[in-house]
């Protein structure tokens, strides 16, 4: 009877392990993939094939699922010091965007897609700033990102890998240097007004001129002058001298001896 309800107790303990058992393969047989991913199977350790959005079964122990996000991710390139083709140091930081195409090859070709993006970024922000002046880095900021990320994406579509953009946030100049550009802006804009100032005042003395030549030409001149006389004669204060040639004097003085 002792010896029954042993085999009795060990029998349910079995069965129970067995449940225990059955419930945990059941659980990991299931695997729900979101619509933003995708999941990379290995049987045995070896690529068997990706699995699509939705409730997936494998196999428990002999399958293993690596699960891919194909958003599109970002990442940062921290500060680099970069010297520019006029020797001039310039601390610049980066955003890299970029998105999963190939999920098995994101996984299978490089061990950590996203860091290794990172440093190969950083590596041709080196090369490409590197090799222009500060005045073009200043100016043509798209068009350095834009040969920047067709470097980084040459390498990393074989990864899988879609590269879309790569914008320069921060150009960080030395202190000194930006003393000498605010001076030079400055100079800048003292040139321009002057030169305004003197096409203002060539542009007023041809128009002078042109009415000088009208005046004169119909003989309008001397009631100009005459308009002006009367303005300046308001004034009771005012003083009028009239400068007359010393050959006109002369000339009334020997008409006078003559009448007389």
């Amino acid at each position: 009877m002792g010896s029954t309800i042993e085999y009795m107790a060990i029998a349910t303990m079995l069965i129970l392990f067995l449940l225990l058992v059955g419930v945990y393969l059941l659980i990991k047989m299931i695997v729900i993939v979101d619509q933003y991913e995708r999941g990379i199977v290995l049987t045995l350790g070896v690529y068997s094939y990706t699995l699509q959005p939705g409730l997936k079964l494998v196999i428990p122990i002999v399958q293993r699922v690596i699960k891919v996000d194909i958003r599109i991710n970002t990442t940062d390139i921290p500060k680099q010091e970069v010297i520019t083709k006029d020797n001039l140091p310039v601390n610049i930081n980066a955003v890299v965007y970029f998105q999963v195409l190939r999920p098995e090859d994101a996984i299978l070709k490089v061990m950590d897609f996203s860091y290794a993006i990172t440093q190969y970024a950083q590596t041709a922000l080196r090369d490409v700033i590197g090799g222009v002046t500060l005045d073009e880095l200043l100016t043509e900021r798209q068009k350095l990102s834009e040969e920047i990320q067709k470097i980084v994406d040459g390498e990393t579509i074989e990864w899988g890998v879609d590269v879309t953009a790569i914008k320069l946030q921060d150009i960080e100049l030395p202190q000194d240097m930006k003393l000498v550009m605010a001076k030079q802006a400055q100079a800048e804009r003292e040139r321009r007004s002057v030169i305004i100032r003197a096409e203002g005042e060539l542009t007023a003395s041809e128009n002078l001129a042109k009415a000088m030549e009208v005046l004169t030409a119909s003989g309008a001149i001397s009631l100009r002058s005459l308009q002006t006389i009367e303005t300046a004669a308001v004034a009771q204060s005012n003083t009028i001298v009239f400068a007359i040639p010393i050959e006109i004097m002369d000339g009334l003085k020997k008409m006078t001896s003559l009448v007389k």
